[in-house]
């Protein structure tokens, strides 16, 4: 076997604090923040001159994290377009299971965070839905029917 496990996903944001307050209020924990910069991380990176200010914020389960990185330097250049649709190339969303998502998405809409569909119910099985952050990535939601 080659992976042991999946360390966290990344998303590059502008506005950080506003990014690590959403992921806070929908349940994850700021494990740590700290500046990102040397010839090592240049190296891993492939961006000569590199800062950027990171923060990891773990699930409460403890086994998934998501690395929030804001480049201090060289700025970051966004997607095009910012608000892209589903089906856009590349990684498109990072999904979560959640206890009452109606609850969920109340409180998340308190920071900038909008339907891109609607809540739809899949069979008896799932409450569903896409929410797009005022970053323009989108988080996915589940909640599973008893």
């Amino acid at each position: 076997m080659t992976v042991k496990r999946m360390d966290n996903v990344g998303i590059v944001v502008e506005d950080l604090e506003a990014t690590i307050s959403l992921f806070t209020e929908l349940g994850l924990e700021l494990e740590g923040q700290m500046r990102v910069e040397g010839s090592w991380a240049d190296h891993v990176v492939g961006i000569e001159g590199m800062q950027v200010d990171m923060a990891m914020m773990r699930t409460p389960d403890g086994h998934s994290r998501l690395e929030l990185s804001k480049f201090i330097r060289p700025t970051a250049i966004s997607r095009e377009p910012k608000n892209a649709p589903s089906n856009t190339l590349g990684y498109l969303r990072v999904m979560f299971a959640v206890t009452d998502i109606k609850d969920t998405i109340a409180r998340l809409e308190k920071h900038g965070v909008t339907l891109v569909g609607k809540l739809e119910q899949y069979e008896d099985s799932y409450l569903l839905c896409y929410l797009r952050t005022p970053e323009g990535f989108i988080i996915a939601l589940a909640e599973e029917l008893k």
